[in-house]
């Protein structure tokens, strides 16, 4: 009954004629729902507190059975060995190249969302930022390059304005920056880096890498390798990888 009374109350005290009230009454602010607030200290179990974190799942984000009952998709195995993944840094950055960037972002920048269901972190938000600054570094090189045609004479015989650092201008287009920066382009780039050796996911066809989006992968984890570094080590340093070890073996010199 009590209880009953407590809350017609407050519906009583909550209604239009109460509205004006700063805050709510005693009844009502007893009544509201608390949040709790948390102050677990509550360590890695011991078997995970010497265990970098791209090298295991979190236990609490484990289902407790598979999903995939009597699943005939054949298993896909992504590369573990640090050392695999310092000789392709290495082969990509140069010498001192497994350096640039920490353990864990090493291992972040090569890591598609399919690989086990995006728990240990992916890389979307570094490609996101990776590929502004190529395409902002194609731009420049396109700007920067010799003409590609000759200017329309014109029918009344005008002189248009000429300086030399307009003379790219022709070449920035849509279409053109995006043939030089095709998916493509980027995959057959890093193949040539050994980007599938190290690259983390899980194909929706094993047997089938090229329907299930190889390139696509390929070149988003490219341009998220550019954006971790920009992230540690600053846009100067990542501008300067995006021009020598993509845009230059893509056929766009940039002046330094």
């Amino acid at each position: 009954m009590a209880s009953t009374l407590s809350t017609r109350a407050v519906r009583t005290l909550s209604g239009p004629a109460c509205r004006t009230l700063a805050r709510p009454s005693a009844i009502e602010s007893a009544l509201l729902p608390r949040r709790a607030l948390s102050t677990s200290t509550e360590a890695a179990p011991a078997s995970q507190q010497d265990r970098p974190r791209w090298s295991y799942t979190p236990e609490r984000a484990k289902a407790p059975f598979s999903l995939r009952i009597d699943s005939k998709r054949p298993a896909w195995n992504s590369n573990s060995d640090p050392k695999v993944l310092d000789r392709f840094y290495i082969g990509l950055l140069g010498p001192d190249g497994d350096k640039v960037l920490s353990d864990e972002v090493k291992w972040l920048a090569v890591t598609h969302k399919s690989f086990d269901q995006g728990r240990r972190g992916y890389n979307d938000r570094l490609a996101f930022l990776g590929k502004r600054i190529v395409k902002l570094q194609a731009s420049l090189a396109l700007v920067q390059g010799p003409a590609a045609s000759a200017p329309t004479p014109d029918a009344y015989g005008r002189m248009p304005f000429t300086h030399p650092d307009l003379e790219g201008l022709s070449n920035l287009s849509y279409n053109v920056k995006n043939f030089m920066t095709h998916k493509a382009k980027m995959a057959q780039l890093a193949n040539k880096y050994s980007l599938q050796k190290v690259l983390r996911w899980s194909p929706r066809q094993p047997l089938n890498l090229q329907a299930s989006g190889l390139e696509l992968v390929l070149a988003h984890t490219m341009y998220a390798i550019i954006g971790a570094i920009s992230l540690e080590k600053g846009g100067d340093v990542a501008n300067k990888v995006a021009r020598e070890r993509i845009l230059k073996p893509l056929g766009l010199g940039l002046e330094a």
